[in-house]
């Protein structure tokens, strides 16, 4: 089932965001072209939790969708990052000030298979301490916002978080703490 990529270049090719048009064949012998594909850094983020439970959120405005939002931290991975893991705990760090003593891998999941060549990397943070102040990029301002798991839950409920992702990983999150029930 797998197509085989005949061609391939780049239409756009930037720091955060990169096209490729690829014209590819199916184990049938069918020509698909044009297909574009999306490529983005490999992306990180936790449900990132204090020593006393609360769930470490952050408030800021995406101007894509153009509306402020309440999500989980996260970001991408950068060169400099040894691993996975060690990206999510310098994410937490410079957008919440907070480390956490445990991190816990959920998985993986892709933001959109069809065109999109990147995935999220899931984590659960545990024993979150205020230790610094943020670092934040030059584009963020972003407001902490402290909730307990119930609160957390509750924006679930009511469709207050949107970023899908995220979603995902805050229910992927809370299986593993045993707080969702079927």
């Amino acid at each position: 089932m797998k197509w085989k990529v005949l061609t391939s270049e780049y239409l756009f090719n930037d720091r955060w965001f990169k096209v490729r048009k690829e014209k590819c064949e199916t184990p049938s012998g069918k020509i698909i072209d044009p297909y574009y594909v999306y490529d983005f850094s490999t992306w990180v983020a936790a449900l990132a939790l204090t020593k006393d439970g609360k769930a470490v959120m952050v408030k800021q405005y995406r101007h894509a969708y153009g509306e402020i939002g309440i999500e989980i931290p996260g970001g991408c991975v950068d060169d400099t990052d040894k691993n996975n893991e060690a990206a999510i705990i310098r994410e937490l760090l410079e957008e919440t000030g907070y480390q956490f003593s445990t991190f816990e891998y959920l998985g993986k999941i892709s933001p959109n298979t069809s065109t999109n060549s990147n995935v999220l990397h899931m984590y659960l943070a545990q024993g979150g301490k205020k230790v610094s102040d943020q670092h934040l990029d030059p584009g963020e301002e972003i407001e902490i916002v402290l909730m307990s798991i119930d609160e957390l839950k509750q924006l679930l409920r009511e469709n207050k978080i949107i970023q899908a992702m995220h979603v995902s990983c805050i229910l992927y999150a809370l299986e593993r703490l045993g707080a969702l029930k079927y």
